[in-house]
């Protein structure tokens, strides 16, 4: 898979994600992507001081984006 197929499905999975963030006034943006294994993401607006931002991190932007790229063994909020 190309650097380019990689980050396609990263942001596929995050367009999946976007909605439910959006709807709690938030927002994510992909940073870069470390070693086609290592996401690195912004969490922005009411997500930036959520207190729940890691569980949704893990639980929902970590598992969707493996969903979409198995590849991925981690992501990181910047």
């Amino acid at each position: 898979m190309t650097d380019k197929e990689l980050q396609d499905k990263i942001e596929l999975a995050l367009d999946e994600i976007r909605p439910f963030l959006q709807s709690d006034g938030g927002d994510i943006s992909l940073v870069s992507i470390d070693d086609g294994k290592i996401v690195k993401v912004q969490l922005e607006g009411a997500c930036v001081g959520c207190s729940v931002n890691q569980m949704t991190l893990k639980s929902g932007v970590e598992m969707t984006i493996k969903k979409h790229a198995p590849q991925i063994e981690t992501v990181l909020s910047i």
